[in-house]
C-alpha cells in the first residue's frame, strides 16, 4: 500500500517506520526545521507532502499524525482520499479550551472552571482579584515550558509566576490558559474512531509528565505511560468516551481520540481531548497491536469496521531523552549540542530492538544510529506483562542495554499506581 505519512513534530514518527516494515510504500514528510534529519536512513522521505497527493491517491492512505491539518483533511476526504486522523471541527476542542469545555459539558461531563487570557499580564489581574489554586497551561500540546500547577490556596505562587511570564519578552503576548485545580487521580480514556462508530477496544492509561521520579521537578509532554486495553464497553468508556459518538460523527472524526481526566470521591472531571496520535502512547500500541498497522489504519480512514488483534496484559513505555529536553530554549551550548552522537546497543536482542521506537535518531551509512535533532527527543522503550511490574521489568533491563550519552529517564513509571491510584479507582468504583 501507498502511505503518505505527515508529520509536525514527530510525535507518531515512529509509525511511519512501522508501516514501512510492514512492506508498504511509505513516504514520510516532517514538518518541524530541527527535526527534518530524524529518520534519514530509515524511512523514506518526501520534502512536500503536497506533491505526493497523485502518488498517494489511487488506493492508499494518507496519515497525519498531529493537529493543525483539519481544513487539509476536510478538504482531501471531500476530495476522495482515504484520510486517518482529525478534522477542523473536531482538533478546535485541543487548540481552543474554553471551546472544548463547553463541549464536554454539552454531553454531560463534569467540568473545574476554565478562562482563556490574551496575555500573562490579564490572567495576571485575574488571580490578584480572586486568588485560588490554578493550573497555567496554553491553548497547545507543544508549549509546555509554562505550565505550572499552583500549589497554595491563596494564588500567591500562581501570581509570581505570571508576574515573571508578563516580564519575558518571550511570552507576555501570548495567550494563556488558567485552570482550577483539582486534587485526584489522573486518568486517560481513548479509541479509535472510524467517522461513524468506535473501533477497536478501550485504551486506559496512566501519565507521568513530572520531569523525576517521584513526580518532582518541571511539567513535560511526558516522561512515560503505564496503558492497557478493555475488550468490554467498561464504565469509564460510558461515562467519558460514549456521550461523544454523535459530535465525532458529525465532525468526520476518524483517528485516536482520547479524553484526559481527573478522578476522585467526587466524580469524573474532563481536564481536555487529545484529538490526534497522542505520544508516547502511539508508540506503546505498536507494542500492543497485533495486527497490521496498515490495514487498522486504512479501514478507520474508510471508515468501515475492522477486529483489532492486540495483546492483554499491562503496557509500560518510557522517553529516553537528552539536553536541552525539557527545555528546547536558553541553554549555554548552542541548539544542535548532541546532534550526531551515537547510540549503542550493548548484549540487546534482536527481539529486544523491536521494543525500541526512535524520534529525534537517524542512521548513518555505517549503520549506526545517531541523535539528528535538537530538542532532545530520542526515543522509547515499550514492554507488555500479565503485571505491571512484568511490564516494568522487561522496559528497564533493555534500557540498561541502550547506550545513548547524557540520557535522562524516570525509573519509577506505573509505581504509582501499584502502591496507591489502583486501590483509589477501585474504591470509587471507576475500575472493576
Amino acid at each position: 500500500m501507498k502511505i503518505l505519512f505527515v508529520s509536525k513534530n514527530l510525535i507518531g514518527g515512529d509509525l511511519a517506520r512501522k508501516l514501512y516494515t510492514e512492506g508498504n510504500e511509505v513516504k514520510l514528510f516532517i514538518e518541524n526545521p530541527k527535526s527534518k534529519k530524524s529518520l534519514d536512513g530509515i524511512v523514506p522521505k518526501t520534502e512536500n507532502w503536497e506533491l505526493e497527493l497523485d502518488w498517494v491517491k489511487e488506493d492508499g492512505l494518507i496519515v497525519f499524525d498531529d493537529i493543525g491539518y483539519g481544513e487539509n483533511q476536510d478538504y482531501l476526504r471531500k476530495e476522495g482520499f482515504n484520510v486517518f486522523g482529525g478534522s477542523a471541527e473536531a482538533e478546535k476542542l485541543e487548540i481552543n479550551r474554553e471551546y472544548g469545555q463547553e463541549v464536554f459539558r454539552r454531553y454531560g461531563i463534569s467540568t473545574t472552571k476554565l478562562f482563556d487570557f490574551p496575555s500573562p499580564n490579564e490572567a495576571l489581574k485575574f488571580v490578584q482579584n480572586n486568588g485560588g489554586r490554578w493550573v497555567i497551561k496554553q491553548n497547545d500540546h507543544i508549549s509546555k515550558d509554562i505550565t505550572y500547577i499552583g500549589k497554595t490556596e491563596s494564588g500567591e505562587d500562581v501570581i509570581s509566576v505570571l508576574q515573571n511570564y508578563a516580564n519575558d519578552p518571550m511570552i507576555n503576548t501570548h495567550p494563556v490558559t488558567l485552570h482550577q485545580f483539582i486534587d485526584g487521580v489522573e486518568i486517560g480514556v481513548g479509541r479509535y474512531f472510524n467517522g461513524e462508530k468506535w473501533i477497536g477496544p478501550t485504551e486506559i492509561n496512566f501519565e507521568h509528565k513530572r520531569f523525576f521520579p517521584g513526580d518532582i521537578g518541571p511539567l513535560t509532554s511526558e516522561m512515560g505511560t503505564l496503558a492497557w486495553y478493555e475488550e468490554r464497553d467498561n464504565f469509564l468508556f460510558r461515562k467519558i468516551l460514549s456521550p461523544f459518538e454523535n459530535f465525532l460523527k458529525s465532525a468526520n472524526f476518524r483517528g485516536d481520540f482520547e479524553i484526559n481526566c481527573i478522578a476522585n470521591e467526587k466524580g469524573i472531571f474532563a481536564i481536555e481531548a487529545t484529538t490526534r496520535l497522542g505520544t508516547p502512547i502511539i508508540h506503546l500500541q505498536q507494542e500492543i497491536h497485533v495486527s497490521q498497522w496498515a490495514d487498522f489504519l486504512l479501514a478507520i480512514a474508510k471508515g468501515e469496521s475492522f477486529n483489532l488483534k492486540y495483546k492483554n496484559g499491562y503496557g509500560v513505555v518510557i522517553l529516553l531523552a537528552v539536553p536541552p529536553f525539557p527545555y528546547t530554549k536558553g541553554i549555554s551550548r548552542t541548539e544542535n549540542a548532541y546532534e550526531n552522537i551515537g547510540i549503542y546497543f550493548e548484549n540487546l536482542t534482536e527481539e529486544e530492538k523491536n521494543h525500541l521506537h526512535f524520534e529525534d535518531v537517524m542512521c548513518d551509512i555505517n549503520g549506526t544510529y545517531r541523535i539528528s535533532g535538537q530538542d532532545g527527543y530520542v526515543g522509547y522503550i515499550t514492554g507488555i506483562g500479565d503485571t505491571v511490574e512484568e511490564a516494568r521489568n522487561k522496559v528497564y533491563d533493555i534500557a540498561e542495554k541502550v547506550i545513548i550519552p547524557k540520557v535522562m529517564y524516570r525509573n519509577d513509571i506505573g509505581i504509582k499506581f501499584i502502591q496507591e491510584s489502583k486501590e483509589k479507582l477501585k474504591l470509587w468504583g471507576y475500575l472493576e
